[in-house]
């Protein structure tokens, strides 16, 4: 059973159509590299994914059940800007992203607290940051902010980890760094990825499956008329063949 279906959802602001009858089915643990042009509806995608908006059209459902416009624990996102707390310390953006322990308030109590700082402290270890612990974001190499931005984003446990251009404003050799990392990451925690990137050889080096977002329909007196939809879902583990489900390989397998 997927872990993520997207049935047929279309998105609008007004006239302007961003995306169109996009389907998608998406099992636990996949790595999904989307790519295209820019302005073809990517990281509205992502948005929709996070629950952050909702489609004008069709639904997405989680483990079965459809979203509802409340972005949840179980989804987190990193953007290509380091998107951490800047006032406060690297362990501290880990402890406040966990946010375990807490009470009605959204206050740790002494005892959470010290507890989440260790945590924190050995999440930091295990990525290479521990001896940052104590400084400000700012003072962090790109690379090195990158990192605690993913494992801010872990911190909560997300079954479903969500990447907009996560590497795009690092020089070549903190991204393979940070490839390597994510990799890693992966293969430890089982999580389901979703990454826009406009990097092909990165998405078919990281991805299960590299799907491309295009405008089929172009009107050039109507730019806005028509919107992007899924053009091709190639199998990244498989040479870049089109993707096909089990159901659809054992119907083609039939038919033959």
């Amino acid at each position: 059973m997927s872990l993520v279906q997207v049935d047929n959802i279309f998105q609008s602001y007004g006239a302007h159509n961003v995306l169109e009858r996009v389907s998608l089915d998406v099992c636990e643990g996949e790595f999904i590299s989307l790519v295209g042009a820019s302005g073809c509806g990517k990281s509205t995608f992502l948005r929709l994914l996070l629950d952050q908006e909702r489609p004008t059209r069709g639904e997405i459902y989680v483990d079965g059940a459809p979203l509802r416009g409340e972005p949840s624990r179980s989804r987190g996102i990193v953007f290509q800007r380091y998107s951490v707390f800047p006032h406060m310390t690297v362990r501290d953006n880990i402890v406040a992203a966990e946010g375990l322990g807490a009470n009605v308030f959204g206050i740790l109590t002494p005892r959470a607290r010290r507890a989440a700082r260790a945590r924190a402290d050995a999440a930091l270890d295990r990525i290479g940051l521990g001896a940052v612990a104590d400084a400000w974001p700012a003072a962090l190499s790109g690379g090195m902010q990158q990192r605690l931005a993913i494992a801010q984003a872990m911190a909560a446990r997300p079954r479903i980890l969500l990447l907009d251009e996560p590497f795009g404003a690092l020089d070549p050799g903190t991204r393979l760094r940070m490839h390597d990392f994510l990799a890693e990451l992966r293969r430890e925690t089982g999580m389901t990825v979703f990454m826009v990137s406009h990097d092909l050889s990165e998405a078919f080096k990281l991805g299960d499956r590299v799907v491309v977002f295009d405008k089929p329909r172009w009107d050039p007196h109507a730019p806005d008329a028509f919107g992007a939809t899924i053009t091709y879902d190639f199998d990244a583990r498989r040479g870049g063949i089109p993707f096909q489900t089990l159901e659809e390989t054992r119907n083609a397998l039939h038919s033959a």
